[in-house]
Order: structure tokens, then sequence, then C-alpha cells
């Protein structure tokens, strides 16, 4: 059978970094494809080339035997590419439906045919198995549905070869269920799928080959059926990591760090805990439960409706962020390019933004005290990069996460709130942020984690509360920390 896409001796560069080296993959119709490596490894560089996002340095892509050097966006489409980026790509003021017909507006006479383009998403979204309203704005709904606003974008336009960036990093398991059903109709179309993800599980339910890559260089092409997930980990890290990689430490106290009483906004409801000195505390449940929005309260990015946030056993008045970090509250957000970090600034600025005014005299920054404080972090997290003028836009998701937490880090915060902390980065990097979270709490941090994943909440979390469609369901601790009581929890069962 002749390989539906073929890329060769592909290479590029970026400045002091060299993303993709000679790269050789075939790919076939009716498969998917995977594509494995840690952050940094060539994968999502690769993708964006074969996306016409990028272009390449050298090398040659091959279409249905077509030879191609380069693509544009509209070029790739036109040969049947299509691709759904780990960083969403729509147009947040506007409706689903203009988003998914966005430059291929159906019209009737002068006049755009509105009907016809709800109704065809509607069409796709019964076949997706799934309910957002066409007519609803962007920006109102969840990652989670926009990623399946992406995906059913990419299913209108009828791609040949559909590339999928980490789809199901932000899904909740039914959500994953709904999306491999229909690759698995796209495989049986005869579609060519290359698919992203770090979660090697994924990978032997779905694909049936997979290519792992490293330092930009493809190290092996293998089919799924005759490997297994430590031969994949240890090829793609180029080291022996231990499967089981939490090693969670106890080091909580009864000192009582903060306490959220009958916390109430739009989206939750009388959301009361505490968080003692040195602990991990996890907030569970499902996509749309209120996880997020119990941080941003804390944080003050979301107005109270009322209940009470206090510090050390005094009430605080916590309307803003700059309130909440003048008193010692860090929030690492779900969405850190948009979010948590300058995607556009380097590291150094990126670090010392919040503490600038601290490093400031008459105007002039102490360049020695900031220079000091860089190498700190930089040297306690282990970032990698080339230097810390790199733009973080160059860097991977494991080392943009560890920017943002070196920048709360370097701003003394003493309560650390982290939603989704290792979404979208690899396995190493995982080892890398929970090794991380277990040397705060040795320091005396108090930290939140909001995560999607039962097991790194478990692995992860001293105790788990577990929230479902704004309101708080039970809390799980030792023993009882299992991924059925917390699903049973997390789906509107009561603690007994």
């Amino acid at each position: 059978m002749q390989p539906s896409l073929t890329v060769k001796e592909l290479s590029k560069a970026y400045p002091g970094v060299r993303a993709l080296d000679h790269a050789n993959i075939d790919f076939y119709p009716g498969e998917v494809h995977a594509l494995l490596g840690e952050n940094g490894a060539g994968k999502s560089t690769l993708c964006k080339l074969l996306s016409g996002a990028q272009t390449a340095d050298e090398g040659q892509i091959i279409v249905d035997g077509e030879i191609y050097k380069e693509f544009t966006p509209e070029s790739a489409k036109k040969t049947g590419i299509s691709m759904i980026y780990q960083e969403l790509n729509l147009i947040e003021p506007l409706t689903v439906y203009e988003n998914i017909f966005l430059g291929r507006e159906a019209q009737k006479g002068l006049m755009l045919d509105k009907k016809y383009m709800v109704a065809e998403t509607n069409a796709i979204f019964e076949k997706m198995k799934i309910r957002i309203p066409p007519m609803a704005e962007v920006r109102t709904l969840s990652i989670a549905y926009k990623q399946l606003v992406e995906i059913a974008k990419a299913l209108s336009e009828n791609a040949k070869i559909l590339i999928m960036d980490e789809p199901t990093a932000p899904l909740t398991e039914n959500e994953v269920d709904v999306l491999f059903e229909l690759i698995r109709n796209l495989k049986e179309q005869g579609v060519t799928l290359i698919y992203i993800s770090h979660r090697i599980e994924e990978l032997f339910q779905i694909a049936e080959k997979v290519t792992v890559m490293r330092d930009g260089q493809v190290i092996k092409t293998l089919n799924t059926k005759d490997t297994n997930r430590a031969e994949l980990i240890n090829m793609m890290c180029g080291r022996e990591i231990d499967d089981n990689y939490y090693e969670k430490v106890k080091v909580s106290t009864d000192e009582v760090v903060l306490s959220v009483r009958n916390l109430t906004t739009t989206k939750i409801k009388d959301i009361s805990f505490d968080l003692h000195k040195g602990e991990v505390l996890g907030l569970g449940g499902l996509v749309g439960a209120g996880r997020t929005e119990t941080v941003r309260a804390i944080f003050g990015a979301d107005a109270l409706q009322s209940g009470e946030i206090m510090l050390h056993g005094k009430k605080m008045k916590i309307r803003s962020p700059k309130d909440a970090i003048n008193n010692g509250i860090a929030l690492i957000p779900e969405d850190r390019k948009l979010q948590g970090c300058h995607i556009n600034l380097n590291i150094q600025d990126n670090i010392t933004l919040p503490i600038i005014h601290k490093l400031t005299t008459f105007f002039t920054i102490r360049k020695r005290e900031e220079k000091e404080v860089i190498s700190k972090y930089i040297n306690t997290l282990s970032i990698k990069a080339p230097s810390v003028k790199q733009l973080l836009n160059f860097l991977s998701g494991g080392n943009q996460q560890k920017v943002v937490v070196s920048k709360w880090l370097a701003a003394e915060c003493e309560i650390l709130m982290l939603d989704e902390p290792t979404r979208g980065i690899d396995i190493g990097a995982k080892h890398e942020i929970y090794s991380l979270i277990n040397k705060l709490k040795k320091e005396g941090h108090s930290i939140i984690v909001v995560s999607s994943e039962l097991l790194e909440l478990i692995g992860v979390c001293d105790r788990v509360v577990v929230l479902y469609e704004g309101e708080k369901m039970g809390e799980v601790v030792d023993s009882e920390m299992t991924q059925q009581k917390i699903l049973d929890l997390a789906s509107g069962g009561d603690c007994n």
C-alpha cells in the first residue's frame, strides 16, 4: 500500500535549537499513527510543517506521491491535511457555527445561509454524540468544549489526513470515548490520523503504529502491538524512568493556612475546606464541576457573591489577583500560554515580572540581584534553555510550566494553586513537576492541585475535595482515595 503521506529528511531549526533533524516517516491511510516523545522532541514542529504553519529548512513532504518542499495553510488543506492544535485556534467572540464555517461560509444569494450552517453544525455534533449550541459564543465554553469545536471544524472539512496534537488533554473520560469512536469511524473511511499524546495508555487503545522522537530526531517506528509502555518510556526519554513516579511524601501539619467558608460565585455554591501547612489538597471532579472556578475565586479573579477566605485564621478581603498575591497566594492557571505567562517575553522577564519593583532603585534595575534570582530558579527547577533571553514561545510545555512556577516562588508566595499542572507535558517533565511539588511541601508551601487525571490526584495529593456541578460532594483521604470513590462523588454520588 502506498503511503498517503511521507516526510523525507525534513528539518527545522530555531535560534539555538534544532527542533527537527532529518526526520523520515511514512503514514498510511486508515491508520492511527502516534507520535511520542518528551516536550521538545520535535513532534509539534513536524506537525506545524505538515499543516503549513511553518516552513521546513530542508527535506520533502510527499502527499499521494506528489512532492512538496513547503506548504502554506491553504495549500496544506487543499491536499487534504487538517490539524487540531494543542493551542486552540478559535475566534473567541464568534459563535460556534461561525468558527466551524470560518473562511468557507455558506451563502444563499447575496446573504449568508445561517440556517444551513447551523443545521450542518448540529449534524456534526450529532455524529460526535455531544451537545453544544451552535449559536453559543466560543468564549463562553470551557476548554474541553472548545477542543470539541476544533475537532468538529476539522471533521467538517473532510480531511484525508487529520493531525491531532494532544486532543484528549482537556477531555473527561466520557468525552475521550466519544473522540475514540469518531477516530474509529474515520479510520474505516480511509482517513490517515497522526496522533500526538503524552498519555501512553491511549496509544495502545487507538494507534496501530507509534514513532518515538527525541531531541528532534526519529528514534524508531514500531507496531503498537509489538511494544509496551516501559520500552516506549525508555526510548522517548533516553534513560530509565520508574513507571511509579509519584513518590508522595507526608509533611503536612495540623496548622491551617487557608480556610474557605461557603464560597459562592455565579459558578460555585457554598464551597468550604481547609488547607494545612505542607499539604497538597486536590480538587477533583468532571469538566464543569467548578474546580477552576474555585481557585479563581480564591485568587480574586472571579467576584464572590458570598463566603469568607481566611489566612492563618484572619478574615481577608481578596477582591483581585493583586490582593491575593500581596497575601502570598499564587495561581498557576490551566491555560499557561494565555493566562500564566507572557509567551513573547523571555525567561528572565517572565520570572522577575511580579517582583521587578523590589529589584528597582530610582527606575533602575539592580542587575546583579536580578541575575541571582533568575539563576536560583533556573537551577532549582532545572529549566532547560540556551539562555535566560530565550523567548517562552520556543520552550517546551514542561519548561514553560517551570517558568510560571518560578515566577511565583520568586514572589515568595506561601500558597500555590496549580490548575492542571501537567496538562500537555511529557512523562519526564511530569516526573519533574511531581518532584517539585514534593520539594515545595518540604519547604513549607501549601498547595492546591486541580487535575482531570485521577491517578495524578491520588498519587500527588494528601486529600481530595470532590466537586459536582459547582458544589462540594465530599472529601477522600488515604485508603479511601481510589479512582472508584472519586468518580462516584464526581458523578453526583454521596459519601456513603
